[in-house]
């Protein structure tokens, strides 16, 4: 494989990996609506400020969101929004093996 195929297949898989906890899903998701602050996300997530701030930096590092100064509040915006495409494109994965799953249990039962 060509070196800079592989450098794209590296520099996506960073970039999903830094998807890759639930905490900084909701952050995305929250994101899509309305920017926030560090406080506002640490209260949505039930998590302690440091932890939503580290979150919010792995974010950051990957491009996903960035950062606006507002006086003394920073404030988070999404910085991709078509990232929510592939969120998209999550559900319907998980519909389909939720339907996957319902087919089987329907063909073992009926087999009965």
């Amino acid at each position: 494989m060509e070196k800079k195929t592989m450098a794209r297949f590296e520099e996506q898989a960073r970039i999903i990996k830094a998807l890759s906890h639930p905490s900084r899903l909701i952050i995305v998701d929250e994101l899509k609506n309305v920017k926030r602050c560090v406080s506002e996300l640490t209260e949505l997530i039930g998590s302690d400020t440091s932890t939503v701030s580290k979150h919010l930096s792995v974010l950051k590092n990957a491009g996903l969101v960035f950062a606006e100064k507002q006086g003394t509040t920073v404030y988070y915006n999404l910085r991709m929004p078509c990232i929510l495409d592939f969120f998209n494109c999550i559900e319907s994965v998980i519909e389909a093996n939720a339907f996957g799953q319902m087919e089987t249990v329907i063909s073992c039962k009926t087999k009965t």
